[in-house]
């Protein structure tokens, strides 16, 4: 009993943490309806500050809680000045853009954060006057703990009684509820925002400060956090605090338990747990029903078919493409066969954006899943290259189809972290079965045959399937089944009055964009000739969400165009430079600002008011 006991007091610690740090994700989202993937990396700079500090000045209880509060108001100055330098800039953007501007934020910081304190894990001071432990039913139990679990609730009356009994909490819930209204009435929205930024953001850093005495500080806190404080939030319910503490204390408690009951599902229980709560209640534990689906993509000109010289554009591309080998050595035939990979991975991610005004956060499942399909019948059966191949997109598509009947049934935030779910169900999977998988060790030898084991030979095949499958992508676009899709996106409720099932057709989307992707996985195992379980890790689903944003969402090329543009530029950066994340945050973050309609957007209109003028 006193062992189970010590167990449940550990998930309460770690449920303050969460809690925390989720608590101000809910509070930005809730106002400013921004996805701030930023949010993980102001909990990093929190710890890395709050080390730096207490080194400096911890040797007191006042030094070292005055070093942990410093940490947190640095980090909510910093969250203000993104919202002030960046964000603000933004908000007449498509939504998803400010998503990707935050990502962009998230590279610069990892390598600002590894110039500064370098890459090895720092180990910080215990909290004076709590080193020791208590026992417990003869059990010890840390007292620095004890403190963090009586920190949670005083945080969560704090932040009730500033949100209902001030003037500025007033303020805040009535943007919460209806911006335009409140801006009419006066409010400020530009302050308020600032305002909001910030007390997110400080949470954010405290929670990550308080972590010092607790556990080493490194540069991989930030992703595996935010990703935590996703689903605490979703669980909970977007916008509630009262529903961000619960799901706290419930995903808590799992990961103290979880471990000792489902020791082989550890990885993804929380995972499993989300996917459930959404299930059974779509709107997280004690959320709401909202009017229209924050992350869907913003409704934009209608799509029309090239007409003139510029309907052979594409054809033309494809000769030019295909001329390459003719000129060009093997390095740039091996980057240019990734460039077409990847751009076939962003325009299935695209036909979700764009058309069905569903973001996925987690398609890098499918992409693994067209990967691990071929190298598995090469490795078990040793299956020809173009059996491989045809199994690749049938097996991702098998696994999107049964994905998608559960996620379609979600929209906005909730739709794209059930899809992350499904994603880190996946990976888990993968990352676990070594008996068939090879688990961490991946599966190794998955090489093209002679006739293709070519540099040019390859990549004119990678050519051929993928240009045809983006073809077939652009068919779909402009084909009845697109037009459905993007009537169900503007307006769910009059394309249902006329007699669209919209959810069947985003199920059948979400299935043809699994497969597309599966063919780009298929392809990527054979050009590395080895896959591994990061195929299907977070990194790669974001990737593929900056690589359509980066080229425009509302248009076709958008995706191509970003593709090439990402993976051009991570290249570029990682051979001449070891800030590479810095330098490729950096230019994110110029093209966001500069082409706030993605890149392929901003040459469509230039060429669309040439051609008026």
């Amino acid at each position: 009993m006193s062992f189970y006991l010590v167990q449940f007091l550990s998930g309460l610690a770690t449920a303050a943490t969460l809690f925390l740090v989720s608590s101000g994700l809910t509070i930005v989202f809730g106002v400013t309806r921004i996805v701030n993937f930023a949010h993980g990396s102001f909990y990093m700079l929190g710890a890395y500050l709050g080390w730096t500090l207490v080194e400096r000045w911890g040797s007191t209880p006042l030094g070292f809680w005055g070093a942990l509060a410093a940490a947190s108001l640095a980090v909510g100055l910093l969250g203000a000045l993104m919202e002030v330098g960046l964000l603000r800039r933004l908000y007449r953007s498509p939504e998803l853009f400010q998503l990707l501007a935050t990502f962009g934020v998230v590279l610069v910081v990892q390598d600002a954060a590894s110039w500064i304190w370098g890459s090895e894990d720092l180990l910080g001071r215990r909290a004076p006057g709590l080193r020791g432990s208590v026992d417990i039913l003869d059990q010890p139990f840390p007292l620095y703990d004890l403190l963090l679990i009586g920190l949670g609730p005083l945080v969560l009356g704090l932040l009730w009684l500033l949100f209902n009994r001030t003037r500025w909490g007033t303020l805040v819930r009535a943007a919460t509820q209806d911006r335009d209204m409140a801006s009419a009435l006066g409010v400020d929205p530009a302050r308020l925002f600032t305002g909001v930024l910030f007390l997110g953001s400080a949470l954010a850093g405290l929670g990550g400060a308080l972590q010092v005495p607790r556990e080493a500080v490194n540069l991989h806190m930030d992703m595996a956090i935010v990703v935590e404080a996703f689903v605490v939030v979703v669980v909970g319910g977007m916008g509630s605090l009262t529903g961000a503490f619960v799901a706290s204390l419930l995903i808590g408690q799992l990961q103290a338990f979880g471990i000792l009951v489902f020791p082989q599902i550890t990885l993804v229980l929380v995972f499993l747990f989300m996917a459930v709560v959404l299930v059974i209640r779509p709107y997280g534990l004690l959320g709401r029903a909202e009017d229209a689906p924050p992350t869907a993509a913003s409704p934009g000109p209608p799509l029309i078919a090239a007409a003139g010289a510029t309907r052979w554009a594409p054809a033309l591309l494809l000769a030019l493409l295909a001329a390459v080998p003719l000129f060009a050595g093997d390095y740039a035939l091996i980057v240019l066969t990734e460039v077409v990979i990847l751009a076939l991975l962003a325009a299935s991610l695209h036909l979700l954006i764009g058309l069905g005004g569903l973001v996925s956060f987690g398609h890098a499942a499918y992409f693994g899943l067209g990967a691990y399909g071929a190298a598995l019948l090469v490795k078990h059966l040793a299956a020809p290259m173009p059996l491989a191949l045809a199994a690749a997109p049938l097996v991702a598509g098998l696994g999107a189809l049964a994905a998608g009947w559960f996620c379609v049934r979600r929209s906005g935030l909730y739709f794209a972290m059930l899809t992350l779910a499904f994603a880190q169900i996946v990976w888990s999977v993968t990352f676990q079965w070594y008996g068939f998988t090879g688990g961490d060790n991946g599966i190794l030898g998955v090489w093209p045959p002679d006739w293709a084991a070519g540099k040019a030979a390859y990549y004119w095949l990678t050519l051929a399937l993928a240009g045809g499958a983006l073809l077939l992508l652009r068919r779909a676009a402009f084909a009845p089944f697109g037009y459905t899709l993007r009537a169900g996106r503007d307006s769910a409720l009059r394309a249902e009055s006329v007699g669209i099932d919209v959810r069947r057709h985003q199920w059948l989307s979400f299935a043809l964009a699994g497969s597309a992707a599966g063919l780009a996985g298929g392809l990527y195992a054979f050009s590395k000739g080895s896959v591994f379980p990061t195929l299907m890790a977070v990194p790669v689903s974001v990737d593929a969400l900056v690589m359509v944003l980066m080229g425009g969402i509302q248009t076709l090329s958008g995706p191509v165009v970003g593709a090439a543009l990402f993976h051009l530029l991570e290249t570029e950066a990682m051979s001449r430079t070891d800030w590479w994340r810095l330098v490729l945050g950096a230019i994110i973050l110029v093209l966001v600002l500069a082409f706030p309609k993605g890149v392929a957007g901003f040459v469509r209109d230039l060429w669309t008011r040439g051609r008026d003028a």
